[in-house]
């Protein structure tokens, strides 16, 4: 350590020998230090709690380090210290602190395990693990996933949505399965759910205490598409008769009747495929199923119950609409039509 303080300027960096070091006469603790090679590195010095002497390393000299940043950046650090902070214990935490990958596994562990819980107090369904892990693994890990937990601002979630609704995270990959593809979709729909799930996981972050707050909060995100068309009357004729046309052209029967369906009740797609014949209570006219929220009742008319009365049941499927893998309707000695007991009266 060279015993003469001067003012560190550009000729002092420019002369200072490998191996050495100088101090500032006008900020003290801050310094200069040249190792074996060519490059001079600015650190300041002092002494944190208790005593310990501490050296937090400010940047190579260059842009955007000149001595000048330096030294004020130096004076901004033992402001810090002069509060009780220890500016390079913070640094050495954020180093080594989680990153956004490692939360998403220690999320998912929990989720798979039963410990996330909906708003109902209970765990996520299978389903929604599905969409859940797609979400995390398509968008959220290849944006986020380097970026420590502590470190993620509200900035950083909005370029996220944008960037799943731009279509940036969209692709298409094959699976191990013979012909199989997986395609990840973009658009704002997406986006617009990817953040909330992410919202949900930095509350599940604030829950284990590594950050104080959620910055998902506050953005805002695309509206949700209002789906509000109807067909015409038309359009419903053409439907039944192509329905009707399709009865004597082989095709699997639970699909023609899984399409009336949908027609009658306005249905999602994909909860007509996975309804159950034990769901059905035909002698009240509803539908039992578990939901989000806890268990659901919904209604059908009477004109639906019609429909699943004349539905052909298959011995090896639990489901209404079954797929094609339950050819077995088509041999005699394989399935039967089980009778469904007539609404009650009153």
């Amino acid at each position: 350590m060279a015993e003469e303080r001067k003012r560190i300027g550009l000729r002092e960096i420019k002369t200072l020998e490998p191996h050495r070091e100088i101090w500032d006469s006008a900020v003290i603790g801050f310094g200069a230090r040249r190792r074996g090679g060519t490059w001079v590195s600015y650190f300041v010095m002092y002494r944190a709690r208790g005593g310990r002497l501490r050296r937090y390393t400010i940047g190579k000299h260059g842009s955007p380090w000149t001595p000048e940043k330096a030294r004020n950046r130096a004076k901004k650090i033992l402001g810090i210290v002069a509060e009780g902070g220890d500016p390079a214990s913070d640094k050495l935490a954020d180093r080594h602190a989680m990153t956004v990958a490692e939360l998403l596994d220690r999320y998912w562990e929990d989720a798979e395990a039963g410990r996330i819980l909906v708003r109902s107090g209970r765990p996520k369904k299978l389903s929604t693990l599905v969409s859940d892990r797609g979400r995390i693994e398509g968008h959220v890990r290849p944006l986020l996933g380097h970026l420590a937990v502590r470190a993620v601002t509200r900035p950083d979630i909005e370029r996220l949505m944008h960037a799943i609704a731009e279509g940036k995270t969209a692709r298409r990959t094959k699976t191990v399965k013979k012909r199989g593809l997986s395609i990840l979709r973009g658009g704002r729909g997406v986006a617009t759910r990817t953040i909330g799930l992410v919202g949900a996981i930095f509350s599940y972050a604030i829950r284990a205490g590594l950050r104080p707050d959620n910055p998902a909060h506050g953005v805002q995100k695309f509206a949700e598409n209002k789906r509000d068309r109807r067909l015409t009357d038309q359009e419903y004729a053409a439907l039944g008769k192509a329905l009707r046309d399709a009865e004597g052209a082989g095709i699997w029967p639970p699909a023609i009747a899984a399409s009336r369906f949908l027609a009658l009740t306005g249905w999602r797609r994909g909860e007509a495929l996975q309804l159950r014949w034990e769901q059905i209570d035909l002698g009240r006219r509803a539908v039992v199923s578990d939901s989000k929220i806890g268990p659901s009742v919904r209604p059908l008319s009477t004109v639906a119950c019609d429909l699943l009365r004349r539905v052909q049941r298959i011995d090896d499927s639990p489901l209404v609409f079954p797929g094609t893998k339950f050819r077995a309707l088509k041999a005699p000695e394989r399935s039967r039509a089980v009778p469904v007991p007539p609404a009650r009266r009153g």
